[in-house]
């Protein structure tokens, strides 16, 4: 594989309010340098939920796996190190996270492409896998769709994809109890409490969560056949379905 970060001129216009915002930080380098920390505090299982991912993968002794939102290349690292045959192609819209990736794959870089960019810059493929971690909240619902069934044109039919990210009730009173849960978390495993409170105004205000089922139904309207859910920690969900 390609061992350089490619750059591209396409000009998505889908970005969203959200997207927007996120970007900005991702591409801050002192925030970047820290980048590592955030996940590991504010999602329960970030391990687990890396583990998991390959072992569904696996299922379908896949050699090529795209990963949409791979700034940063911890989700890279967790699968290349686990299955040395596999090669990657991560995608990433900010610069600044694709050259931490470079940085944390190290060697691995060798089994690895990195783009700039969004799902339109991916390459066609076909690849027989593809995962999506903490990446789809930042999409309202069309173009989480459309990102989700770009993806679904990219693979291989039967092929796995993963999908995990901010997904809870949404109905009257439901909302505030479960941010404030993901809150909760990261403070009790000794998050700056000034860090937590402004991570949950931004989530808030920001992202684009919907309720489980909300996602599930967007997965098969993306094409994919028989979403199951194999991981929830709070406000956090993930999903294998097969293209």
């Amino acid at each position: 594989m390609n061992t350089e970060h490619r750059h591209t001129d396409n000009q998505h216009t889908g970005h969203q309010p959200g997207e927007r915002t996120f970007l900005r930080s991702f591409e801050d380098p002192a925030a970047v340098a820290h980048y590592a920390e955030g996940p590991r505090r504010f999602v329960p299982g970030l391990e687990a939920l890396h583990r998991m991912t390959g072992l569904l993968l696996a299922e379908r002794a896949p050699r090529t796996v795209l990963v949409l939102g791979a700034g940063g290349g911890g989700e890279i690292k967790a699968l290349a190190e686990a299955q040395p045959d596999w090669s990657f192609v991560g995608v990433d819209p900010a610069g600044e996270m694709l050259r931490l990736a470079e940085r944390v794959l190290g060697p691995l870089m060798a089994r690895t492409e990195l783009v700039q960019g969004y799902i339109d810059d991916a390459p066609e493929g076909p690849f027989d896998a593809a995962t999506c971690l903490l990446t789809l909240h930042f999409l309202e619902a069309a173009e989480r769709r459309r990102t989700a069934s770009e993806i679904h044109r990219r693979l291989r039919p039967g092929a796995p994809f993963v999908a995990a990210h901010a997904s809870f009730p949404q109905g009257p009173g439901e909302r505030d109890a479960w941010l404030d849960r993901y809150a909760a978390y990261p403070a009790a495993m000794g998050a700056d409490p000034a860090m937590v409170t402004k991570a949950r105004a931004a989530v808030a205000a920001s992202l684009n969560a919907f309720t489980p089922d909300e996602d599930e139904r967007i997965l098969r309207e993306a094409g994919f056949s028989d979403p199951a859910l194999f991981y929830a920690a709070f406000t956090w969900r993930g999903w294998v379905a097969h293209a």
